[in-house]
Order: structure tokens, then sequence, then C-alpha cells
């Protein structure tokens, strides 16, 4: 069944490329979901997929970020066996 995560990240992970690199290594890995930046100065999301492997190390990539970027906190909300992944990519969406 598919997994998926509620995920929002703290620190400077705004105008440091966090968006694009999540969006990187959740296409490299198989992920679908979406990726925002919040009126906060956070950049949250979801992540969907069938492998366990594969949500694992993008929580990883995640909890780095991009060169630039300095993660000070990652809050992660797994969704454990979902019925069905509403997305079929991984986009990039607009700030709230």
């Amino acid at each position: 069944m598919p997994l998926r995560f509620h995920y929002t990240i703290y620190g400077d992970v705004q105008g440091v490329w966090f968006r694009r690199f999540t969006k990187q290594k959740a296409d490299e890995l198989g992920i679908v979901g979406w990726v925002k930046n919040d009126a906060g100065g956070s950049v949250s999301g979801v992540a969907a997929s069938t492998s366990d492997s594969a949500l694992d190390q993008f929580k990883r990539a995640i909890n780095r970020g991009p060169p630039h970027a300095t993660v000070e906190r990652v809050d992660i909300t797994d969704e454990r066996e979902i019925d069905d992944v509403e997305f079929t990519s991984f986009e990039i969406r607009r700030s709230s």
C-alpha cells in the first residue's frame, strides 16, 4: 500500500533553492507530492510512495537540504497505508 507523510521544514530554507532541491530528490526517488514556501518562512509539503526506502532517503535529504540552506528542524507527520496516492508527480506549488 502507498505511504504518505506531511512535512514542515524550519530554518533558513527560503531563497536557497530548497523547493527545487526537494523536487529533484523526489523525482530521483520516484516520490510524488508537492512542496511550497509558507508565509512564516518555513517550507512544507507532502510526499508519497509505495517504497519505504525511498521515503526514508527523502526524509534524510530534506533534513540536510541544499548547500546554502540551514535546516533547524523538520516536523514529519506519517500517514501509513493510505488507500491511494492522489498525485501523479511531484510539483512545486505557489507560496501561501
